[in-house]
């Protein structure tokens, strides 16, 4: 297996998180990347250094308003009288507001408030090209997929909730749908797309949810208490979509089975190709711990997914707990890798 990287990704250093009306210090710090680096180094695996990713890749998927946003917002905002040292919105339109005015503000403020869904994507001087970073390992994870091999990610950011006009939850360009129209553009006729990360892809769901060519599949935790909040749910079908929400405190046991049921879906769909948006936020040791998954269990996950023997391209999405992150992903890969 080939694994890919990008430097960058350590100038994304985001300070601001709110949750439950705290201000704390963020959970998705350069710390992460380097425990999965340890992770791959433990398996002898050395990461390649990638290309980021060009502006005609980004904008098979994202708009091009929302890209220009993301590059010059913090330039923009640091022009401000008094402005803070990151980016975050301090209001969003509501629908009220749009129905009564289409007119745009270009202000940086309402430019904000329209292309991030949340406060939990803070924009720094380095997010920019960090996040093009992580998009260039995804792409590259997918081209070696595409010459039918196995290939891993380090993405961060990290990207399965960022849609293709807005950021949200810590993501900014989304990797594994950038991943998943490489395929379809390389000859895939079908792509499924399983994401294991605790919460719900909602980004991914979005950016495909009226094409038949992308099954996306997510495997998550309950979003009537758990990010995102407003989807995830079961009944919410697309074109070609699969939520498996689960409650909290699920288990190895439950999660299991329900991947079971995610595979299942995926070969009746009978795919090409797949990318796996790999979290493991879904870990027992997480800050939320939401789903309580063992490392044996992420063990397991690998080689199931494994065993459904496709092109694969796994990319990195959240997991927080940094003294753990590098061991989950040596067992994941190596229960993929068995099964393979």
């Amino acid at each position: 297996m080939k694994a890919f990287h990008h430097p960058d990704e350590a100038r994304h250093a985001p300070k601001f998180f709110l949750t439950r009306g705290t201000v704390r210090s963020n959970f998705e710090v350069p710390g992460r990347a380097a425990s999965l680096r340890a992770g791959l180094d433990a398996l002898g695996l050395a990461p390649e250094t990638t290309k980021p990713a060009t502006r005609s890749e980004l904008l098979k998927l994202h708009d091009a308003e929302y890209l220009d946003f993301l590059e010059h917002a913090a330039a923009q905002w640091a022009e401000m009288p008094e402005a803070g040292a990151e980016v975050v919105a301090n209001m969003h339109p509501t629908p009220e507001m749009l129905r009564e005015s289409d007119r745009a503000s270009t202000h940086v403020i309402a430019r904000a408030g329209r292309h991030m869904a949340d406060t939990a994507c803070p924009i720094g001087p380095g997010t920019w090209e960090a996040a093009i970073g992580a998009a260039g390992c995804a792409l590259a994870a997918a081209d070696v997929a595409a010459k039918g091999g196995a290939a891993y990610a380090l993405c961060r950011p990290p990207g399965h909730h960022a849609y293709a006009g807005r950021a949200g939850g810590h993501c900014y360009i989304n990797n594994s749908a950038l991943a998943a129209q490489r395929l379809r553009d390389a000859g895939a006729a079908r792509v499924a797309v399983l994401d294991i990360d605790s919460h719900h892809g909602n980004g991914t769901q979005g950016i495909f949810w009226d094409r038949g060519d992308v099954l996306t599949v997510s495997l998550h935790g309950d979003p009537s208490r758990y990010y995102p909040w407003y989807v995830g749910f079961a009944e919410e079908k697309g074109a070609a979509n699969l939520n498996l929400p689960q409650p909290f405190g699920t288990g190895d046991e439950g999660w299991l089975a329900a991947l079971d049921t995610a595979i299942a879906a995926i070969r009746d769909f009978r795919p090409d190709a797949l990318v796996v948006p790999l979290g493991f936020d879904a870990s027992e040791f997480e800050p939320l711990a939401a789903l309580k998954v063992t490392e044996e269990g992420f063990a397991r996950a690998g080689e199931a997914i494994g065993r459904l023997r496709l092109p694969t391209a796994i990319c990195q999405e959240g997991g927080y707990n940094v003294d753990i992150l590098g061991q989950l992903l040596k067992r994941f890969l190596t229960g993929f890798g068995e099964a393979k």
